[in-house]
């Protein structure tokens, strides 16, 4: 920590010297268009030599296609722009002397690519990691290791994330409550059916996933660690084209016999886009058969009236999983001004387990007493139709307004069925069987509208401003029942049984400004939010109703201190309210002894966060953030009836949490034919509460590490090799033990480049498994799980068509604040 210390101390001392320096040069300036006027964005400028195009420098153009070269020597150049989907374009040369030290030049207007996908040369890859100003990119496309994974298996890969499995969530630099956004449309799942719906995407229909850490206003303001945002793949051409993708997998596990459990995987979609005149069409659909499983040990030391019970559990849970998913739209060009769209998408999965429960309780000497096995069979459908309609209208020269409108539909029905058999010490059954079964039937509706308007400046500035609503209902009835053995009849249990309600209408309003001040690059904005919800559980009769405002300031700076080096410094307050289902009280039993609950009384916690970024080449980058959360929300609250012998967790506001990390991202070139990546990302974390009138205090350092190594074998081969360690970390009362692992891949193209084939294998020495425990007061236990992570897939991918399609519009539609809420059971 020291040395992170010091590192961070040179770091800043060094860039505060940079703001001194003075250029003694000349300079460069113009802009980027298309022929109708409007900027190019991150636009590749390259300052050449005009007598034999040497390249003398590079830059990117920004949101107004702005660019600028510094430091410039004397002598004759010119400027060339490129990107995909225009022709290179050239500036007239000129020339940089003592009577022409600093030059405007005439603005850039790039024309259309018309050429043939057989006349386009390839000349670089992204890399797997892409660190950006304002977020970290991981183009998976171009990872041959990341090939038949699940989402989740890939982002669990990525810099500064971290994944609980045992708990099913997800983490960013230590800290929860991360949005996940697809395509630019909310999930509105809770983190556990986030897990599960990531667990089930296959990464072969995965572009890239970004990770925005601090978004600005225009951003809904749910999200204390920051969104995560998924981009599926799209064709990008005229025409008609598709992919075609096909994967198997095979992964295993030992069961509770030690015996191997073999787990196939299957995975195959299909993507088709066809554009013609003024409609744009647009689909894919998506099929995943995949089976896996997961063993757990759990170890719990019980206090009561000066005796100790020892609870030994061990766990396995076989999986078997069946997923659709689909997707349509259509975009139609009124004319050159207007553009309006409509979306549908959905996905219906079906998750299936049985599992065996064995509970050894000893007495305080150790000694076995009794024993519990427990057989479970539980059920989790859940589906989701989506309807999107949008419209836009460009005004031109960057002036525009969109309008969007959701509906959102999920159905979920999920059961749960436990049979447990009671022995003594002698093996001998000593009480009758407990039976119980229970179903949960859930619906949500979502409504939504947001409207958004651009207005461009006349100093090179814009302004941005917006309006959203929307309204959710979710219903959810949870029925139990209760074996009765000397009939064998099922009885209804109302002790059990619960029915919650909840609305919840959030209105919205955003404004933003954006300009330069200077060298000095400003963003400004401000949101509010109201919010009305209500939560009824009827069984209880039990209503809490709230109704609070908020307001959600930004403010991101920019300084291009000179060629190489830019400095940004950025500010957010945020909200994460509770997801819908950790405020519904129901009790979800993994075994008599153990169960969830949910807590209607959550209250939202808010996170202020300040961050530091210095980009060094576009390509080295360090970050400095510091952020602190009041209200902060435990997921996973140990709480313990001792007399009893039951343990549960349940979600609750529990104190303040700050957070500092420091974040690493460089590449280094070994080699023509190997590139390396890395990830170092490091932070403090001081979370203080109460725990049952007793305060209760942790300071913790950890870090995260992550390596990628790119080899290009041949023109048709390329092997990559990627590896991770997250070192001994804390989430709230839990302290989890150090995990890591690595993949190895290697890819063929065939079919003349329209096909290609990856295989690659991960873990293999299956490292990759948790380890953890919790021990406050009269709470002790431990938790050891693990999974199959140790895998090997095969995936084909074939592109068929006339490859000059352009693809459909990435919307980011009303409803994209909500989904990340809805409850689940898996």
């Amino acid at each position: 920590m020291k040395t992170l210390f010091s590192f961070s101390i040179l770091l800043l001392l060094t860039l505060t010297t940079a703001f001194a320096q003075v250029l003694t040069r000349g300079t460069v300036n113009g802009r980027v268009g298309t022929v109708a006027g409007k900027p190019l964005e991150f636009t590749t400028m390259m300052l050449l030599k005009a007598k034999d195009s040497t390249l003398v420098k590079g830059a990117i153009s920004d949101v107004d296609g702005k660019y600028a070269f510094e430091n410039v020597g004397a002598g004759q150049y010119r400027v060339a722009a490129q990107q995909i989907g225009y022709r290179k374009t050239y500036s007239a040369p000129f020339t940089i002397d003592e009577a022409h030290p600093a030059l405007e030049l005439p603005a850039l207007s790039m024309t259309d690519e018309t050429k043939s996908l057989t006349e386009v040369k390839v000349v670089a890859q992204k890399p797997f990691i892409e660190q950006q100003v304002d977020r970290t990119v991981m183009n998976v496309e171009n990872s041959i290791v990341a090939s038949g994974n699940t989402a989740l298996e890939v982002l669990e890969k990525a810099p500064g994330v971290t994944i609980d499995r045992q708990n099913d969530q997800i983490q960013l630099k230590g800290k929860s409550g991360v949005i996940v956004y697809i395509d630019g449309k909310q999930t509105y799942l809770s983190q556990q059916e986030v897990s599960n719906l990531l667990k089930n995407t296959p990464s072969d229909n995965i572009a890239s996933i970004e990770i925005i850490t601090n978004p600005g206003s225009k951003y809904d303001a749910a999200g204390n660690s920051g969104i995560i945002n998924i981009k599926m793949k799209k064709n990008k051409n005229f025409g008609t084209n598709g992919t075609f993708i096909l994967g198997t997998g095979y992964g295993w596990v030992n069961n509770l016999a030690g015996v191997r459990d073999d787990l196939p995987k299957f995975n195959s979609s299909l993507n088709i886009n066809h554009r013609e005149g003024k409609i744009n069409l647009f689909g894919n659909y998506s099929y995943v058969n995949r089976q896996s499983a997961q063993s757990n040990q759990l170890s719990r030391v019980i206090p009561y009236n000066g005796h100790t019970t020892y609870f030994d559990q061990n766990s396995f849970r076989p999986n078997q999983f069946t997923g659709h998913s689909y997707k349509a739209g259509m975009d139609y060009f009124i004319n050159d001004k207007s553009t309006i769209g409509v979306l549908v998408n959905g996905f219906s999965n079906d998750w299936r387990s049985t599992g065996l429960n064995n509970t050894l309780i000893s007495d305080e000497n150790r000694q076995l007493s009794s024993k519990a096995i427990t057989q479970t069979s539980q059920g989790n459908f859940l589906s989701n139709l989506t309807g999107n309609i949008n419209y836009k209208f460009d005004y031109g020269k960057g002036r525009e307004w969109t309008v969007d409108a959701d509906y959102v539909h999920y159905n979920g029905k999920s059961g749960n069925n436990l049979s447990t058999q009671y022995f003594n010490s002698e093996n001998v059954l000593f009480k009758p069987n407990q039976d119980v079964r229970s179903t949960m039937p859930s619906t949500i509706n979502i409504l939504a509208f947001k409207t958004d308007y651009v207005h461009p400046l006349k100093n090179g500035g814009k302004v941005e401003a917006g309006l959203k609503s929307s309204y959710v209902t979710a219903d959810n009835n949870t029925l139990y029942d209760t074996l009765q053995q000397e009939n064998r009849q099922w009885l209804p249990d109302a002790s059990r049984s619960n029915q919650f309600q909840y609305t919840e209408n959030i209105n919205a309003g955003y404004v933003n400004y954006a300009g330069k001040f200077g060298k000095l690059k400003v963003q400004a904005g401000l949101r509010a939010e109201h919010t009305h919800s209500i939560g009824n559980s009827i069984t209880l009769n039990q209503t809490v109703d709230r109704n609070y405002l908020n307001l959600f300031p930004t403010l991101f700076l920019s300084r291009q201190l000179d060629t190489n080096n830019v400095l940004n410094l950025s500010y957010s307050r945020r909200i994460d309210r509770p997801d819908y289902q950790n405020l519904n009280p129901f009790v979800f039993y993994l075994d008599p002894y153990t169960y969830q609950k949910g807590n209607p009384f959550l209250r939202p916690q808010y996170t202020n966060s300040i961050e530091l970024t210095h980009v060094y080449k576009n390509a080295f980058t360090t970050t400095l953030n510091y952020s602190h959360t009041t209200d902060f929300i435990n997921q996973e609250t140990p709480r313990q009836i001792a007399s009893e012998n039951i343990t549960y967790v349940t979600p609750e506001n529990q104190g303040s949490m700050d957070n500092v990390s420091l974040n690493l991202s460089f590449p280094v070139t070994i080699a023509k034919w190997w590139r390396m990546q890395n990830n170092i990302n490091s932070y403090y974390q001081h979370y203080q509460t109460t725990y049952s009138g007793t305060p209760y205090e942790v300071k913790l350092v950890a870090y995260n590490l992550y390596m990628s190594n790119n080899f290009t074998l041949s023109k048709t081969v390329s092997a990559e090799v990627s590896g991770w360690y997250n070192s001994a970390s804390q989430y709230g009362f839990y302290r989890a033990q150090p995990m890591g692992g690595f993949s190895v891949g290697v890819q063929k193209k065939v079919m003349d480049g329209k096909g290609n084939l990856k295989l690659n294998v991960n873990d293999p020495f299956w490292l990759n498994h948790f380890n953890g425990r919790a021990a406050v007061q009269d709470i002790d236990f431990r938790v050891q799980s693990r999974w199959e992570s140790r895998q090997i897939r095969l995936t084909f991918t074939y592109r068929f068509g006339n490859q000059n399609v352009k693809g459909a519009r990435q919307r980011n539609s009303a409803t994209s604040a909500e989904q990340n809420r809805v409850g689940g059971q898996n």
